[in-house]
């Protein structure tokens, strides 16, 4: 239930947050879309912006240590003091210049790739290490602590790598592997330095150079393989020349001699140190070409790396900009249709249809023609939901109307019903008067009074269909009536008088105008209340005097009403129309024609005693002072008297 009570609060409740919900939900997944599309190529731009600047920053500072390191370890290993002492000012050089380039570039590598920073704060610490690097005399340590910076550096490039499948990308990878392969003979060129220093190759050294002759061999051939044509044929120039192949000739003797002095004193290592300097010069020369170089030409706003998603995205915004425009205008012209719909209708219903309600209930004629034109069935479906409208109204009008008709043919037959009675019973009341008079006998007199009681309460309900006609009933005096008699009057016209208990009555007149329709009002409240209380009990009516007029009220003890029972009862007293129709509590539109008649004010409330009091005001122009006040005593009991004789002088004219 509650998670059903949610969804209702969130479902739009008008039409127009309707349309909008209805229209938005497409333009917001294309939005979407079209902003994935945008996050990934502006990705993709930043990724190839920042390898761009880390490229200049880092990449080619990193080659350029990288290539003086080796030359420094060929001269540790070789034992050269000349030539390690200017080699060492080179790599010290070289590695001012990277950390120069770290210390720019270390914020954006974390973007490029979450293990590049730790490699490169390896290759910091790595740098600060060289002097005690330096220090080390064996071949073995000399060595392998080079080698171990020199592959951290290809780590750093290594990392650069893995970005995208782009072109790139892909010449990064070739690049790398053109570097360990140079990087191979450049281990081979420090190894046999060594040996040659020494005059013999020992078996680790052996070892060495074999596998660093294997991985040239294995990285070499296959990384050219990959390159673009232009570097390719650099490459090829490379390998096709007299120094490399020098270089081959010599690898191919010294695997061939083993560890030991012939290794090394062979006629084919006099030209190495030549060829091995001019190829590992060569190679280093064209992978700045093919690897640095490429990348750093790359422009990141080009056709070539925008590529489809850069057209995705430019499309997906034009796409987005017109599908709003769309749904804008869509959306716009049905709700100002559907507004002019319900302002129709709301016109319709609350101004058009009550007025024409009022003038046919007032017994005014209403043209159906002018008040709602016939119209054709044509456009959309929201005209035709107009033309609907139009329907119910003359059919709501076409009801009305014959409504009107039926209710003012009830009237006149009430109205002829009531009149007929009238005379009818007027003429068997002044027969019972004279009845009355003439005869002394105890137990008839008793019977005729019973009958005048019986004849009043038929002459009361009576007049009630004349009223509910809105015709005056007949009845009428022209000098003020004192307030007690009005009440005895009233109290006379119903079945059980003796349950009714009348309070001090206050010492004022009643209007003789008034008189009967108070009588009339009072008779009808006093016996609703006796008849759904208990016989039991009793009916209690009380009268005060206020500063807007006379406060009534009249309490029974029964079983009460229950709230919307009663604003249901008081509706009925308070409504402006009267609904013939309606069968139930005739009562109480009796009570409301009189009340609106007179301008009194009559309203149910629920009694302290668990009943039902009735409070009546009657306004102060209806009241008339009176020299003295009159008591009544609780449980006023006139006998059987009849009810015409509770008021002096004046029956009824």
């Amino acid at each position: 239930m509650r998670g059903t009570r949610n969804a209702d609060r969130l479902r739009p409740r008008s039409v127009r947050a309707k349309i909008v919900s209805l229209l938005m939900l497409p333009i917001v997944s294309l939005m979407a879309l079209w902003g994935f599309a945008a996050v990934n190529t502006a990705s993709n731009i930043g990724d190839l912006q920042r390898l761009k600047e880390v490229n200049s920053q880092l990449l080619t500072p990193l080659d350029a240590f990288t290539t003086a390191l080796q030359a420094e370890r060929a001269a540790a290993v070789r034992g050269e003091g000349k030539k390690l002492t200017v080699a060492q000012k080179a790599t010290d050089a070289a590695a001012t210049a990277l950390q120069d380039g770290i210390n720019s570039s270390s914020a954006d590598a974390g973007l490029l790739d979450s293990s590049l920073p730790g490699r490169i704060s390896r290759l910091d610490k790595d740098i600060s290490a060289l002097a005690t690097l330096r220090t080390d005399t064996t071949f073995d340590t000399r060595y392998a602590d080079y080698t171990a910076v020199i592959e951290h550096g290809f780590a750093v490039t290594g990392a650069l790598t893995g970005l995208q499948d782009t072109e790139v990308t892909s010449e990064a990878r070739v690049v790398l592997e053109l570097s360990r392969a140079r990087e191979a003979i450049a281990r081979e060129d420090a190894v046999l330095g060594a040996a040659r220093a020494e005059g013999t190759l020992t078996k680790k050294q052996y070892g060495v150079f074999v596998g660093a002759v294997a991985t040239q061999r294995l990285l070499l051939q296959p990384a050219i393989a990959d390159l673009h044509a232009a570097d390719r044929t650099t490459y090829d120039a490379i390998v096709s020349g007299a120094d490399f192949k020098n270089l081959r000739s010599a690898e191919n003797s010294v695997q061939s001699a083993g560890p030991g002095d012939s290794a090394v004193s062979a006629n084919s290592l006099a030209d190495w140190d030549a060829s091995a300097a001019n190829v590992l010069k060569d190679l280093g020369r064209a992978q700045s070409a093919a690897g640095t170089a490429a990348a750093a030409a790359v422009n990141p706003f080009g056709l070539a790396t925008l590529g489809g998603s850069g057209i995705a995205v430019v499309l997906g915004l034009v796409g987005v900009l017109l599908s709003l425009l769309v749904s804008v205008r869509v959306g716009r012209g049905l709700i100002v249709e559907l507004l002019d719909l319900r302002n129709s209708a709301l016109d319709v219903a609350g101004r058009r249809l009550p007025q024409a309600m009022r003038r046919l209930h007032a017994g005014q004629g209403v043209d159906i023609d002018a008040e709602a034109p016939v119209r054709r069935l044509i456009g959309d479906e929201l005209a035709q939901v107009g033309t609907a409208l139009n329907a119910v109204q003359r059919a709501a009008l076409k009801a009305a109307s014959q409504r009107a008709e039926l209710l003012s043919g009830i009237s006149g037959v009430y109205v002829s019903i009531a009149r007929r009675s009238q005379v009818l019973l007027h003429r068997q009341l002044d027969l019972l008067d004279t009845m009355e008079r003439r005869n002394h006998d105890p137990v008839e007199l008793e019977d005729l009074y019973r009958l005048d009681y019986l004849t009043t309460r038929m002459r009361r309900h009576s007049e009630s269909l004349l009223i509910l006609s809105g015709i005056p009933a007949g009845r009428g005096w022209r000098d003020p009536i004192l307030l007690v008699d009005v009440l005895r009057a009233a109290v006379a016209e119903i079945e059980d008088i003796n349950r009714v208990q009348v309070r001090e009555v206050p010492p004022v007149s009643l209007a003789g105008p008034a008189v009967a329709d108070v009588i009339h009002l009072l008779a009808e409240l006093v016996e609703n209340a006796s008849s759904f209380s208990p016989p039991s009990t009793k009916v209690e009516v009380r009268a005060q005097v206020g500063h807007d007029g006379l406060l009534l009220e009249i309490e029974d003890c029964g079983f009460g009403m229950k709230d919307d029972a009663l604003a249901a009862a008081n509706s009925k007293l308070q409504s402006q129309r009267v609904d013939l129709l309606d069968t139930k509590q005739l009562g109480l539109f009796v009570v409301n024609r009189l009340a609106q008649r007179q301008d009194i004010h009559v309203e149910l409330r629920h009694s302290p005693a668990g009943g039902v009091t009735v409070v009546v005001l009657l306004p102060a122009a209806l009241l008339r002072e009176q020299p003295a006040p009159v008591r009544v005593a609780a449980g006023y009991d006139r006998g059987l008297a009849p009810a015409a004789a509770l008021i002096p002088n004046q029956r009824h004219s």
